[in-house]
């Protein structure tokens, strides 16, 4: 397993947002979260990611321990997350933003190799390199946050509600991205509140309520399950 997350609590005060949380990510697959509103996904991602601390258990990326390691060590590492809503520098140009995810990478070659990718998998961010981020459409700044993403060149992608608000063709774009990234050899590992489309692509699936897992399977399989459709699906 590339992540394994083992007995994980997270506190926000005196609420508890995580509650023993215990998961694993296989390597080169999609792992899907699913959960409504509050469930704590957005939580969970942080803390992997090292911006929540946990008040106990683990979380080891390819074996090794990253239970105390702050953000951009995991980033060194090769873990990096997309967050909700963007956050992206928009009084920094597209070609500017592009730029901050790759940090990590010393050599000018590796960032014109990773910018190459990124522009072959959204062309649109090559002619719009010299814009200002704020002008761009809530589709192109997805395609921006997601291609800052992949600037470092993670071996695990996590993706935070990445279709949120968007237009449905740019849905379908989002989508056929997140394949395409995952069959490029990148773990990817989704929070999305389009269940149906998530299951759809996912590997593995696990479902989320008030801190807790409460589900695990197939993403295909999790589409037939009768919680599942019930509570995420309105079937």
């Amino acid at each position: 397993m590339m992540l394994e997350v083992s007995d994980l609590c997270m506190y926000y005060g005196p609420v508890q947002a995580l509650k023993d949380v215990s998961f694993a990510v296989a390597e080169k697959s999609i792992t899907c979260l699913v959960g409504s509103n509050c469930a704590g996904k957005t939580s969970l991602l942080s803390t992997i990611m090292g911006l929540l601390r946990p008040s106990s258990g683990k979380i080891l990326f390819e074996g090794k321990n990253m239970t105390r390691l702050p953000p951009h060590l995991r980033v060194a590492q090769g873990i990096t997350l997309v967050p909700e809503a963007r956050r992206l520098f928009s009084n920094l140009s597209v070609l500017e933003n592009l730029e901050s995810g790759a940090f990590t990478s010393r050599k000018r070659e590796q960032v014109r190799e990773g910018l190459e990718q990124v522009y072959k998998l959204f062309p649109i961010l090559k002619e719009r390199q010299k814009q200002l981020a704020r002008s761009l459409s809530g589709g192109e700044q997805q395609m921006l946050a997601m291609g800052r993403g992949l600037m470092s060149r993670p071996r695990l992608l996590m993706l935070d509600e990445p279709s949120g608000g968007l237009m449905p063709t740019m849905v379908d774009k989002i989508f056929d991205t997140v394949k395409s990234v995952n069959e490029a050899g990148v773990t990817v590992l989704l929070v999305e509140q389009n269940v149906n489309r998530s299951l759809n692509i996912a590997d593995e699936a696990f479902v989320l309520e008030n801190g807790r897992i409460v589900l695990e399977g197939a993403g295909k399989d999790l589409l037939d399950d009768g919680h599942v459709k019930k509570a995420y699906l309105g079937l």
